[in-house]
């Protein structure tokens, strides 16, 4: 233990953390930069940070605070002590609905004052596209706006009085007439006037240096006020008393089509007079899809508020009748509204792809003109880009003059860097010709307080430098940035990366087949951090139910980030601390969805695990559950499934039994099917029916543990016309559609098998045994592959397996791709094979949860058509059940798991309606509900298979 750990243990309550973890988990923001810092603490209390700032001043160590770490410029990395507000000083201290203000500490996050003052109709008025994250520390150390700054003005103008503590100790409670101003400033002020009242451009987003104007006395000498935006130089926060503004009861959204973005642009400065509540504006090439968007090539997204909904639709009519468009529409609905909303949230996450997967970067996030000036403004922007040779897609908040934009750097070469440079000088020159400010939003960081010159002069900034000396004059507060700041092409987070692809197992199409690439997808936006899915998100659930940096999916790909970079994390593929924090991961691939970049953990912790225990014994749950298949086939051939079960219900054997197998002693064993899927098909016959031919899958879930799923599919496709029929069993064969291969020849040569999708040998990253299970697959398939046959699969996680880790891991072989893109689910089967079949009137209200896997690769709208065409009504929540596959059956992992079904599956089951359906389409879920509820689930094809009566069809 170092003397500065030791001395920091001794002196604070809260945590300590030198640690490797917590080093790595605090190495970068959602910036271009990476510093590793000496140690993490997280201060229960203001006397906590009082302590700390008294043992790193001793130590002449600096320090950092941070909030949720998504600031753009770099400003929440430090290689001294990080403060971390998150764990302990995230409490909303107070709430006055009659005055409108609350008292916060730092680490609060903004949706948690936002849900606690909207009873009273109330809210923050600034809202970042990251409030389900962000912190109020890190808001008023950044000056955040948001889209509504129209209305309601930047953090600073929601700040009424900051207690704050000095480098050197003192307690502050800054205010107006200079309530708590540290000696020597306002001298500082006074001597400086003129240059005060001439020196900072007029526009609504100004947020770059900082903010001594606020302190001229025709502005009420505001301490608070020029406090925010100083990107903790000047003091650390500890509490704040911010104003709250009356939130409208009703919205409405208008969106406006516009031919391009210069055109939107043109338009946003003259809709200000109308009263708006948002004028957002974003292009065509940051939307995914344009289906629910008025006809245009950009558009303008404007909020309008009123008493009533009719008062909120007519301020959204005037503003439409005003702006002269290409088309427009007006949104009332608030899904609808949410849907649109979301859109334009997830840009600062989908803007780190050009259109056809390439990378972009931030660095020139969010610079701001005069809302008047902003079209001339894009039209050099992108003149300077095409200069340059460089893209990015502009997108933001049209209204304020600040546009929001990702490019497409090379920040990898020491040419791509030094364009970089080149570009950022040149920029910045052109947004100080329009009147504008370097960061408008974000703050200045390491990325801009270098150009800082170029927008105020040098004297303005050596007055910058004069008033952090009299604030903090030992430079101990997040020195490097603002003033005497560090290089904007120094310290960037990938010069650390190896250069040569690493040897990998995946094929990472979308990265080029290189896992550094893939790795740096993250670029640390933390949407994953969010505490609640919303809808039907998934992402990230171990996050939700621990609240740890290091289970979320940003947390694990900084650690492996870190380990590719080799420091902190020094052990490589061997790390006990990655391997630790992907121990937590529930492999649900929600965030391969979510993610607005599209990280997929669930792959990145298979491919860690496969290299991790290459040539080492394995944990025992990866042998008992990672080799599920084999067990329960052998169980099937010997038919001792029967003793298996007697076996498993008697306490003392069973608690061997999980004990030697590395299960939870938490979970029941669940009871093997007496008569597996596929010997019910043989007896029954084999296939009938005599309309399109399907391949009816027979995961080892359904063959093995719920037959009846299986049986009640059979009957649901055959009754809707179709001929169904199993793999073939034997490789080489000619046959098709009975489940064995019957050649002389076959017999001869074949090898018999079962097909397998290779799930579990994945999930647990058994990658090798995986691979040679799913080339056995594709030699038994090969018939299947000769004809146009789909291929149907009940289960949603094998499905996902074969949609994304078939081709993925087998990216060498053809076969895997074509078989891949033969998976349909059981109701995609019915609506493209069956379009004209209607289901049975089930007519009952449903329950339950999309399956995660479903999700995040296969999609839900065929199955919502599906219950929708039956009668089944209402929405299906989101989350994962926790069961995840093996992961919930491993032991360590049963109070997570079960947190993760207390998070949205057990109680919308608990809140269901009587008579309701509970739907589980998965195997893990149906078991999750079954041990934690005691409810059965149901998979669809078992509801529609009963709704079809004895008659046998709809």
């Amino acid at each position: 233990m170092t003397d500065l750990e030791a001395a920091l243990r001794g002196a604070v309550r809260g945590e300590v953390g030198f640690d490797v973890t917590s080093r790595a988990l605090t190495t970068m923001d959602a910036s271009n930069y990476r510093r590793v810092p000496l140690g993490v603490v997280a201060p229960r209390d203001a006397d906590d940070v009082a302590a700390v700032l008294e043992v790193c001043r001793e130590r002449g160590v600096p320090v950092v605070a941070r909030g949720g770490g998504t600031s753009i410029a770099g400003q929440a990395t430090g290689t001294g002590v990080v403060l971390d507000f998150t764990r302990h000083m995230n409490r909303l201290l107070a709430l006055d609905p009659e005055a409108r203000t609350a008292v916060v500490q730092p680490g609060l996050v903004l949706d948690r004052l936002q849900d606690a003052a909207a009873p009273h109709g109330l809210r923050f008025g600034p809202d970042p596209s990251t409030h389900s994250r962000c912190t109020l520390g890190g808001m008023i150390g950044n000056n955040s706006c948001g889209s509504h700054s129209v209305a309601w003005g930047t953090t600073a103008d929601g700040v009424r009085e900051l207690s704050v503590l000095t480098a050197r100790g003192r307690r502050l409670r800054l205010g107006q007439e200079w309530a708590g101003a540290p000696e020597g400033l306002r001298e500082l002020v006074d001597g400086d006037l003129a240059r005060l009242r001439t020196g900072f451009p007029d526009l609504p987003r100004r947020i770059s240096g900082y903010a001594l104007d606020a302190l001229l006395p025709e502005r009420g000498a505001d301490v608070a006020r020029s406090f925010c935006g100083s990107e903790g130089t000047l003091g650390v926060l500890t509490e704040a008393v911010v104003r709250l503004v009356e939130s409208p009861r009703a919205r409405a959204l208008a969106v406006l089509g516009y031919a391009d973005e210069a055109g939107a642009a043109e338009a946003a400065a003259g809709l200000l007079p109308l009263g708006p509540l948002t004028v957002e504006g974003m292009a065509v090439d940051l939307v995914p899809s344009t289906q629910g968007l008025p006809r245009g090539g950009a558009w303008l997204f404007v909020e309008t508020g009123g008493d009533t909904q009719a008062e909120a639709r007519a301020r959204a009519e005037a503003v439409v009748a005003a702006a002269d468009v290409v088309d427009a529409l007006v949104v009332t609905d608030p899904a609808g509204q949410r849907a649109l909303w979301q859109v334009r949230e997830d840009a600062s996450g989908t803007a780190t792809r050009m259109p056809e997967g390439s990378e972009a970067w931030p660095g020139w996030e969010d610079c701001a003109v005069p809302p008047a000036r902003l079209g001339g403004y894009l039209r050099d922007f992108r003149a300077l880009l095409t200069a340059h040779g460089l893209r990015g897609t502009p997108y933001g908040h049209f209204g304020d003059g600040c546009i929001h934009v990702r490019i497409d750097f090379d920040l990898l070469t020491e040419a791509g860097i030094a364009r970089f440079r080149r570009f950022s000088e040149e920029l910045a020159d052109v947004v100080v010709a329009h009147g504008g400010s370097l960061s408008g939003e974000h703050g200045d960081g390491q990325a801009r307080a270098e150009l800082l010159p170029r927008m105020y002069g040098a004297q303005t900034v050596a007055l910058f430098e004069r008033a952090k000396a009299l604030w903090d004059p030992d430079d101990l507060l997040n020195p490097g940035m603002l003033v005497r700041p560090a290089p904007l092409d120094a310290n960037l987070r990938f010069s650390v990366l190896p250069r040569e692809p690493v040897d990998v197992a995946f094929g990472y199409p979308s990265d080029g087949g290189d896992f550094s690439a893939a790795v740096r997808r993250c670029v640390g936006v933390a949407k994953c951090r969010t505490t609640s899915a919303s809808g039907a998100d998934v992402m990230c659930p171990s996050f939700r139910a621990t609240g740890e940096e290091e289970h979320s999916t940003r947390g694990r790909a900084r650690l492996l980030h870190e380990m590719l970079a080799g420091d902190p994390v020094t052990d490589g593929w061997r790390s006990a601390e990655v391997r630790d924090a992907l121990d937590l991961c529930l492999s649900c691939k929600g965030c391969r969805s979510d993610c607005p970049v599209e990280v997929d953990m669930a792959t990145y912790k298979a491919e860690f695990l496969h290299h991790h225990y290459e040539g080492r014994r394995r944990p025992a749950a990866h042998y008992a559950l990672g080799w599920l298949p084999v067990w329960l086939r052998w169980a099937a051939r010997t038919r001792t499934a029967p003793a298996v079960n007697a076996l498993a219900s008697v306490g003392p054997l069973a608690a061997v039994a999980k004990r030697l197998g590395g299960i939870a002693r938490e979970r029941e064993v669940p009871r093997l099917a007496g008569e597996t899927f596929s010997r019910w098909w043989r007896r029954r016959g084999g296939p009938g029916g005599a309309g399109d031919l399907v391949v009816l899958w027979p995961d080892t879930f359904t063959e093995h543990l719920s037959p009846s799923v299986g049986r009640a599919a059979v009957r649901v496709l055959e009754a809707a016309g179709l001929r169904v029929v199993l793999p073939p069993t034997l490789g080489r064969g000619p046959a098709v559609g009975d489940g064995t291969s019957r050649s002389a020849l076959a017999l001869l040569t074949a090898r018999r098998g079962r097909v397998c999708c290779g799930l579990t040998y994945v999930s647990t990253g058994q990658l090798d045994r995986a691979r040679a299970v799913m080339r056995r697959t594709l030699d038994l398939m090969a018939p299947v592959l000769e004809t146009s046959a789909p291929v149907v699969v009940l289960e949603p996680s094998c499905a996902a397996a074969l949609r994304t880790d078939l081709p993925e891991l087998l990216h060498d072989d053809p076969r895997a791709a074509r078989l891949a893109s033969r998976v349909l689910t059981f109701a995609e089967a019915l609506e493209r094979h069956a379009p004209d079949w209607r289901p049975p009137a089930v007519n009952r209200p449903a329950v339950g949860q999309t399956h995660c896997h479903q999700h995040a690769v296969l999609g839900d709208a065929a199955d919502r058509r599906l219950r929708g065409a039956a009668g089944l009504t209402g929405e299906l929540s989101g989350g994962c059940c926790g069961l995840a596959g093996n992961f919930g059956f491993e032991e360590g992992h049963y109070e997570v798991s079960a947190a993760c079904a207390e998070d949205h599956l057990l109680p919308a089951v608990r809140e269901a309606p009587d008579g309701a359906v509970v739907l589980a389409d998965g195997y893990s879920c149906r078991t999750q509900l079954e041990q934690l509820a005691g409810v059965r689930g149901r998979h669809l094809a078992e509801v529609l298979a009963e709704g079809l009566g004895e008659g046998g069809r709809g």
